[in-house]
This record gives structure tokens, sequence and C-alpha cells, in this order.
């Protein structure tokens, strides 16, 4: 090989080598930009504990921020949602958490903000961390989708999907009757579906304590979906029972033992579910004073028609089409075991399901408000075994008026009730 030729190949081999060079220097630095353009963005997304629009938080609030931050929800801004929302124009709703409004993001979501309103701080900061923490971790069908949130200074909010047709209570108690039996039997179902998943399916057992159709929201196709977490609380999943303070629940759909010093369960949700199936049912409040003195509280008087054989009579008076009463009386019967006086003798929320889906029989159900007749109110005590379907809690213990079992221990984190063995 001449020297000319030794030359020329040693030129070429230089100049691949310095092009490999260059190339790769040039990924570099379009590595090292395109990190540092992701980490002003999400600095300009993220609020600091220590920027203008954040309140003075408590280390707890801080720390329940920053891990919430990994977790699905987004952290907005109140410009975010003030623009989202038109400054706040379209008012969906109020009451005593505060009020909801309508708003729309630029890509076309619309999205219902509810914004927290409260007598004191730490009651807010309480209603924000029991409904993120519950409802922002999961995902289902039935159960309403949180989006996001805000806790900055002037606005602390919650960002929730859009409900088209609302609440459940609407429709229930209007004379023009706009949904179908068959479709209330279906949004029976989808709610029991909803509270099965918190109670049985969650890593940490979710407790709704304010289960009532105000709480129960449809979408454009009436799927219901179970809302309104303000005073939902996680437990261990090994927990048969728990200690709480404060009063929960709605007058009327509230559990008994949610009213005495005596350790509660999963099963308060049961209960309230019951009283929501006799209102869907009857179409009507379950206690009404402009009725006759017998009908004034639908759920003794769905029990008196059963006990005596009378069920269709009780279809009759609730304008329940005849295709449609055996389904009706289903949900009676399901409806009576979930108000059973004693925790330990509803279904299990799963079992509930598989009763109005027909997959199981139902038992014919014991009284649920003998207590009543007797003048008193009985001791809680151990569970009935019946038959292995899914009834009772496990739980061994026997709870009296007088004596109180705390067997269980309880921990807190952020504030949130958590016991465990």
């Amino acid at each position: 090989m001449s020297s000319s030729e030794e030359t020329h190949l040693l030129v070429l081999k230089l100049s691949f080598v310095i092009v490999s060079l260059i190339l790769f220097i040039v990924k570099i630095v379009l590595v090292v930009v395109v990190c540092r353009r992701r980490g002003r963005r999400s600095s300009s997304n993220t609020v600091s504990p220590d920027s203008p629009d954040t309140p003075n938080l408590t280390l707890t609030m801080v720390k329940f921020l920053d891990d919430m931050e990994r977790e699905k929800p987004i952290r907005f801004t109140s410009p975010q949602l003030k623009i989202a929302t038109n400054n706040f124009r379209n008012l969906l709703g109020s009451g005593g958490f505060g009020s909801v409004y309508k708003g729309d993001f630029s890509n076309g979501t619309t999205v219902a903000v509810k914004v927290l309103n409260g007598t004191s701080d730490k009651r807010i900061e309480e209603q924000f961390m029991a409904e993120v923490s519950t409802i922002g971790r999961i995902h289902h069908f039935n159960l309403v989708r949180l989006y996001g949130f805000c806790f900055d200074k002037c606005l602390r909010a919650l960002v929730y999907e859009y409900m088209e047709n609302g609440s459940l209570d609407k429709y229930l108690f209007r004379e023009n009757k706009i949904l179908g039996f068959e479709k209330l039997y279906e949004i029976a179902v989808g709610t029991a579906r909803g509270i099965a998943y918190l109670h049985e399916d969650c890593r940490q057992r979710i407790i709704h304590y304010d289960i009532k159709p105000g709480n129960i929201l449809l979408d454009a196709q009436f799927c219901p979906k179970v809302a309104d977490f303000g005073l939902a609380k996680l437990y261990n999943r090994d927990s048969t029972h728990i200690i709480m303070t404060g009063r929960r629940g709605t007058p009327g759909f509230a559990a008994p033992e949610l009213g005495m010093p005596l350790p509660k369960s999963h099963k308060c949700d049961v209960y309230s579910f019951g009283m929501l199936l006799f209102e869907i049912v009857g179409r009507r409040k379950n206690l009404d004073f402009n009725l006759p003195e017998s009908q004034e509280w639908f759920p003794r008087w769905a029990w008196d028609k059963f006990e005596k054989g009378e069920s269709r009579d009780l279809m009759t008076v609730c304008a329940i089409e005849e295709e449609d009463k055996e389904k009706a009386e289903k949900m009676v019967k399901v409806a009576l075991w979930c108000v059973q006086y004693r925790p330990e003798s509803r279904p299990l929320m799963s079992v509930v399901v598989k009763m109005l889906e027909g997959e199981v029989e139902i038992p014919a159900p014991l009284n649920p408000f003998h207590y009543l007749s007797a003048g008193s109110s009985p001791a809680i005590v151990a569970p009935m075994a019946l038959n292995g379907s899914g009834f009772g809690s496990g739980s061994s213990q026997m709870v009296t008026g007088s004596s109180l079992v705390t067997e269980t221990p309880i921990t807190r984190r952020f504030e949130i009730e958590i016991a465990s063995k």
C-alpha cells in the first residue's frame, strides 16, 4: 500500500472518530436540555409550602400534601380553578361542607369543583384529608373519580368528575317518575358494588359513614357513583371493630351504634344502604308524617307487611308494576337484613350484591325492629352463624351498653384513624 493510500485511510478513520465524538456530545447536550425543561415545568406546577399562595401549614399538612403529590390526584392552583370555573359562576349546589361549581378545562374535560367551607381550619383540613386520602387513591366504576385538589391560602377545593344527572334523591321523590323501576334496581346494584369495593377490595378498608340518596350521583347514562367522602375513614382490613370519636352519618340513615359508646365497623354502611334500598322501593322518604300512622315509617311498615305475608300489598301501594314485583320483593328482603339491629347480623356488602343479583338465596329475615317493640335497646352481642352465607364479621366479642371492649389499639397518621390488631 502506497504512502498516499495510507494517509487517505488515516484521514477517513480520524473523520469517523471526530463525527462520532460530535454526535455523542450533541446527545449529551440534548439530554441535559430536556431534563432542565422538565424540572422547570415540574417546579412551576408545584406549589411550594413557602409560596405566598400557600397558607401557614402545619407539619402534618405539609407532609400529607407532599405524599399526595406522589399519588394519582393532581394539585391545582387557585388561578387554574378560577379560570376553569369562570370565577366560580356556575353553582351546582351547596351544603354544610361548602359549594360545588361546574368547570371546564382547556382539554374539554368538564369537572365539579367542591369548594370547602367550615367553621374552623381544622375542620376543613379534616374533611380535605378524608376525601383526598380515600377516594384520591382508588378507582372503581361505581365510585366518583377525584381528578385533583387545591390547597392554597385563598382556596381549599376538590376537583371531581362532573355527573350530568346529579344525585339520586332528585329522582326518588318527584311526582314525575322519570326513572323506571328496572333502572332503579340497576342503581341499587351498582351502589352496592361500589360500597363492597370500599369494604373488601381496597388495600385498606374504607368506611363511608354517610350512604344516602343525596350522596349517590348519576352520570349521563344514570350509572350510580358513590360520592362525598368527607366523613370516610381508613382502617386496616384485619380490624373487626374500631373506636371513633364524634357523631357521624345522617339521621335516618345512620346505624344505631353510631349514637352509642360502642365499637363501630363497616357494618354501619350496610345499615345505611338498607335504608337507601327502602327509599328506592318506596320512592318516598322513609319518614313521612303526612301518611297514615301505620305507613309513617316505611321500613317498619315494610317489615309488618313481610311478616304477615302481605308483601304484594306493599308492592301495590308503592305502584310497582307486575313485571318488577319480584325484584322489588327481593330488595325489601335484602333491606330488612341490612338494617338488622345487631351489626353482626348484617351481611357483607359483597353478599348483598349476590343477593340482589340472585346468585345466592335470601334467607327469611329476622325482625330488625324488635327492640322498638320491647321498648328498650338490647345489647349488641356476638354474631349468629347463618350457614356460612357471609353474615357476621367474625368477631367473638360481646359488647353491652355498660361494658365497652377495646381490643384494638388506635394509631393516627395524618389524623386519619387507622385501627390495627
